[in-house]
């Protein structure tokens, strides 16, 4: 059985008025992967159970969905935003009706519009952020965390899928476009952005408390907040090409290993979240053009990099071999566990870019970090999931799919699901398989025209 996806091709159009570059989406080709009867039987439940995370955890009535399983857990913006096209892959893939996705969509916008947003420590949101975790009782913010900016913008691009997804003339799916085109449009980008002077000049910050204002450091690059500029700059932040510009000049190109030269970010959620959205085949900005490659290009080469890491091991740690891959952000053993005298971490953003580049590495892997990346190296994922099932299956495997992550050194699993784990996941296969979520997220006006601003041309 033959899975495609669809190819982007930025296409150059120059504007009579002003000679400015436009970047015009179209399908041309299909770049195809031939799928066993049995590799698309495993996908399918892999997506299934990963489904029921969104299905189950979303508040009743306002749509937010937690962060994690856990009984306690508050919501996350980020795992709603996430949501929002997890069901509509529900949709295509007949395990909920049209309808009852769109509903819980337009609930969750709704609880987003309607909450309250000012500069009290007791609320939703402020100046068009939200807080990065909410309370499921109130819908408040919860702890101390801070408003995210990051958090927001995956928010945001839910969003902004479902304003192009849910395209129907009823009621529903019209309060669905129209509540996006609200929230999209009231974010007060400005307000993140940071002093022009000193090493994070310019940037979008990390975020804002209501208790010490503006977070000290910006989003600098290379990482999971791409999106977040062409999201910023699609959306009308001034100066964000200068923003953009101060981003890139924190890039760290690295090789190593012949062949695998990119920019690196250890973690694997990195080269993921925006390209679960956004698809950067064939498009580059003034930086990867220099490189001659594309940010999924980028992406793959990440990939083989985490593959061969775990086949050298230099920290001998049990399990890794080409089969058993997946070094990213995730819940960990804890200090409890101890191996010739290293400590385990708990929750971390693990993460190689190669033997002398690494973040936390203890010997945790987690099921999610290969398989979101999935798009860029299916010849090396599918065999290492399918070999993580035959050797440890039933014991990874629980209600929602598998969980968090494991390691085999400390004899440990984590049991439990969280929702930005869940979300790439979903998506990505889904992406994988169809493209679903790339082709109507780069449909939109507010992407386009981020990519147009920031200097995305045909690479």
């Amino acid at each position: 059985m033959r899975t495609t996806y669809l190819i982007i091709l930025a296409v150059l159009l120059f504007a009579s008025c002003n000679r400015q570059v436009q970047i015009n989406y179209t399908s041309k080709g299909r770049a195809t992967y031939d799928l066993t009867a049995s590799e698309e039987a495993m996908l399918d439940s892999i997506q299934q159970k990963t489904f029921q995370f969104f299905l189950q955890e979303h508040h009743p009535e306002w749509g937010i969905v937690k962060d994690r399983a856990a009984s306690w857990a508050p919501a996350s913006i980020a795992s709603t935003g996430f949501a929002l096209p997890s069901f509509a892959v529900g949709v295509e893939r007949d395990w909920i009706i049209r309808d009852n996705a769109a509903r819980i969509t337009l609930n969750t916008l709704d609880f987003f519009v309607n909450s309250v947003q000012s500069a009290d420590t007791a609320v939703t949101g402020y100046k068009g952020f939200y807080y990065h975790f909410l309370r499921m009782s109130s819908g408040t913010r919860e702890w101390r965390c801070e408003l995210s900016s990051v958090d927001t913008g995956l928010l945001m691009m839910g969003i902004i899928f479902a304003r192009n997804y849910y395209n129907l003339s009823n009621e529903i799916e019209q309060r669905i476009r129209s509540q996006a085109d609200l929230l999209l449009n009231r974010i007060e980008w400005d307000f993140m952005m940071m002093p022009d002077t000193g090493r994070y000049a310019n940037q979008i910050s990390m975020g804002w408390h209501p208790e010490e204002g503006l977070h000290p450091m910006g989003w600098s690059g290379y990482n999971e907040a791409l999106f977040l500029y062409i999201l910023a700059a699609g959306s009308g932040m001034e100066n964000a090409e200068e923003s953009y510009n101060s981003w890139l000049s924190s890039y760290k190109w690295q090789t190593p290993y012949d062949g695998f030269s990119h920019v690196a970010f250890p973690p694997l959620f990195g080269h993921q979240f925006s390209q679960a959205f956004i698809d950067f085949r064939g498009i580059a900005d003034s930086y990867m053009k220099e490189k001659g490659i594309d940010y999924f290009e980028n992406s793959r080469r990440a990939t083989y990099v985490q593959r061969q890491y775990a086949i050298d091991n230099p920290h001998g740690w049990v399990g890794y071999d080409s089969l058993c891959w997946g070094i990213t952000a995730s819940d960990g053993p804890t200090s409890k566990y101890n191996f010739d005298g290293r400590e385990f971490l708990g929750y971390a953003g693990r993460g190689t870019s190669g033997p002398e580049y690494n973040y936390f590495d203890d010997g945790t892997i987690a099921p999610y970090g290969p398989l979101s990346s999935l798009p860029f190296a299916p010849e090396i994922v599918l065999p290492t999931i399918k070999s993580i099932n035959e050797k440890y299956g039933t014991r990874l495997w629980g209600k929602y799919g598998y969980y968090d992550s494991f390691n085999l050194t400390a004899d440990w699993v984590n049991d439990d699901f969280i929702g930005i784990d869940q979300g790439p996941m979903l998506i990505m296969i889904e992406n994988f398989r169809t493209g679903l979520v790339w082709d109507y997220v780069m449909k939109d006006p507010i992407i386009r025209e981020g990519l147009r601003r920031l200097g995305f041309s045909y690479l």
